[in-house]
């Protein structure tokens, strides 16, 4: 290897990105990842059947219950069950699943509503994904960011890729950072770690080259003294970007950025692909 072939900052900084990208693929394109769902139903106290699930289905006071019909048969949590079953109370914003055949049927919580998504691995959307498009990585997309907490998190009313449904989260604090010479602000929600970050947001490539509805960026723990980084080439879709069958959270109104945050996950091509 010569010198020039050496590897840099930049060259780790791209391979580092790349392997993340890889990962995000590989998750979406999984057997029962998101793009394999194919229906989001809703059901109510009037027990019906869903297409692509067994039995019929009903939601009330002791959660989501399914009567499976002669030679039906779901498995939960690795045991087989016929006939009647109910599967309890799923917290808000909680899921489980039940196998059938190849497939999972999904049953979760969102907006304070039971939800049922069948998931097939033969699904169309699945079996052709090639990829989500990106903006090439750029250490510029790197900033440095303050978190001031809350004196209490905020109980934060957001809207929801489905019509008519209400997310609540609590908001530990916000964000402050300069990028392009301006000084803008994100509300953040918890992430998915302890005292990790997560922000929704759009930006004006929204609805251009990047999902109109919202994208989330995820950042680890402040620093002792706030300091955040964060890394908006990770910038990602939610489901909602790829599908209809998804009741992804909106971004509450000021984490809408006024400049353009050309990085991070574009409009999917299966979006394009619907749209056209």
């Amino acid at each position: 290897m010569t010198v020039q072939d050496a590897p840099t900052d930049i060259d780790a900084f791209a391979a580092a990105w790349e392997a993340w990208h890889q990962r995000r693929d590989s998750a979406l394109a999984h057997e029962h990842g998101f793009l394999a769902v194919t229906g989001l139903y809703w059901p109510d106290a009037e027990p019906q059947r869903f297409p692509g699930a067994p039995g019929t289905w009903s939601s009330g006071g002791d959660g989501v219950t399914v009567v499976l019909g002669e030679g039906e048969e779901l498995v939960v949590d690795g045991t087989a069950v016929r006939g009647r079953h109910t599967f309890g109370v799923v917290p808000e914003r909680g899921d489980l699943t039940a196998v059938w055949g190849d497939a999972v049927i999904e049953i979760a919580r969102r907006g304070g509503h039971d939800v049922i998504r069948p998931r097939h691995p033969d699904h169309p959307l699945r079996t052709g994904f090639t990829g989500t498009p990106t903006y090439a990585p750029d250490p510029r997309w790197v900033v440095t960011g303050t978190y001031t907490p809350f004196p209490e998190p905020r109980p934060t009313s957001v809207g929801a890729s489905v019509e008519g449904l209400r997310h609540v989260y609590d908001a530990p604090g916000r964000i402050r950072f300069r990028i392009e010479g301006r000084t803008l602000g994100l509300t953040a929600f918890n992430g998915q770690t302890p005292g990790s970050l997560m922000v929704l947001f759009t930006d004006a490539t929204s609805g251009v080259t990047t999902y109109a509805a919202n994208r989330a960026l995820r950042i680890d723990a402040p620093g002792p003294d706030g300091t955040v980084v964060l890394d908006f080439n990770r910038a990602t879709n939610l489901p909602c970007a790829y599908t209809d069958f998804a009741t992804c959270p909106l971004p509450p109104g000021e984490n809408r950025l006024p400049v353009a945050i050309e990085a991070g996950e574009q409009i999917p091509h299966e979006r394009k692909r619907t749209a056209q």
